[in-house]
């Protein structure tokens, strides 16, 4: 299981990517970005890397990655979990029927 949620990137080339984990920010970090030189990009890069090499926390090196593919217009926007849609359901029927 990943460590974080999954997170589809849309590169500049058309390809996509899913990645939930820094092993993953960390090879799509070297596919096709519109630039590569935005400070978002940058800051991403190094905090991955420092991650990669214990001198990082994970999740601020994943938030800087997804960050920085948001400022790109990478990042695709998911809609609601299933589990999510599902509890919405379950909750809108809770009022609906009971005794008052």
């Amino acid at each position: 299981m990943s460590r974080f949620l999954p997170l589809t990137i849309h590169f500049a080339n058309g390809r996509t990517m899913v990645v939930s984990s820094i092993a993953d920010a960390k090879i799509a970090l070297g596919r096709t970005w519109k630039s590569k030189d935005t400070p978002a990009y940058l800051k991403a890069a190094r905090l991955v890397e420092d991650a990669t090499n214990g001198i990082c926390r994970p999740a601020i090196a994943f938030a800087a990655f997804k960050k920085a593919a948001a400022q790109q217009g990478l990042l695709e926007h998911a809609g609601p979990s299933a589990a999510l849609s599902m509890l919405d359901g379950l909750s809108s029927l809770s009022g609906k029927g009971s005794p008052k």
